[in-house]
C-alpha cells in the first residue's frame, strides 16, 4: 500500500524542476510524522489514557507510548511522573501508509471540510496541524471509545524553506485551503 511513496518517487523529477534544485538529492522528502495527544485531562485516569493509547495505536498501526510529566508544575496539579500525553512516531512504509489513509480518506471524512490551513509551518520545513477528534479514521469503533478528543500531527521533511515544503505536500495530494499562500 505504499502508494503514496510511488506518487513521490515519480514526482521527484518535477518537484526538482519547479524549486529549481540541481542536485536530485537536495530534493525535499518526507522524513518523519508524529502523532500526538495532550491528555492532561485525564493524569488520574488511567483507563482512559489506555484507551487514548490504543486508539492511537490502532491509527498509526504502530504501538503509542505515554508521554510522563518530567517534572512536577503546582499550578496545573501535576507530579513528576503522571501521564500527561501520548505519541507515536512514523517512519519508512508506516509513514507512507499513515499519510495516504490520512489525505485519501480521513481529511474528507471531515464535516464542512475546506482544507488544512497553510499556516502551520514552522519556518524550517515542516508543519503541524490538528485533528479536532479521532473519529475521523476507519479505525476507530465509535462505541468502543470512552471520551472524544483531539491530535496534533506533526509532519517533518528534510526541506529547509516553509515554500519548498509546501510544495512538497502540494505535490503528494495534501488539501490544503484555498486562500493566500
Amino acid at each position: 500500500m505504499a502508494r503514496l511513496k510511488d506518487k513521490y518517487l515519480a514526482l521527484k523529477p518535477e518537484l526538482q524542476s519547479a524549486l529549481g534544485i540541481a542536485n536530485v538529492m537536495q530534493v525535499p522528502a518526507l522524513e518523519k510524522v508524529i502523532i500526538s495527544v495532550g491528555c492532561g485531562f485525564a493524569m488520574k485516569d488511567n483507563k482512559l489514557i489506555q484507551s487514548i493509547q490504543d486508539t492511537i495505536s490502532n491509527i498509526a498501526g504502530q504501538r503509542a507510548s505515554v508521554v510522563v510529566a518530567r517534572k512536577s508544575v503546582a499550578g496545573f496539579k501535576v507530579r513528576e511522573g503522571m501521564p500527561v500525553g501520548v505519541k507515536v512516531t512514523l517512519r519508512g512504509a508506516q509513514m507512507y501508509d499513515f499519510m495516504d489513509k490520512l489525505i485519501n480518506i480521513s481529511l474528507p471524512r471531515v464535516k464542512d471540510f475546506r482544507g488544512i490551513p497553510r499556516n502551520g509551518f514552522d519556518g524550517r520545513g515542516n508543519y503541524n496541524f490538528g485533528l479536532t477528534e479521532q473519529l475521523i479514521f476507519p479505525e476507530v469503533d465509535y462505541d468502543s471509545i470512552m471520551q472524544i478528543h483531539g491530535m496534533n500531527i506533526t509532519v517533518v521533511t528534510s526541506a529547509t524553506a516553509d515554500k519548498d515544503a509546501f510544495k512538497l505536500l502540494e505535490m503528494i495530494g495534501m488539501p490544503f485551503a484555498k486562500g493566500r499562500e
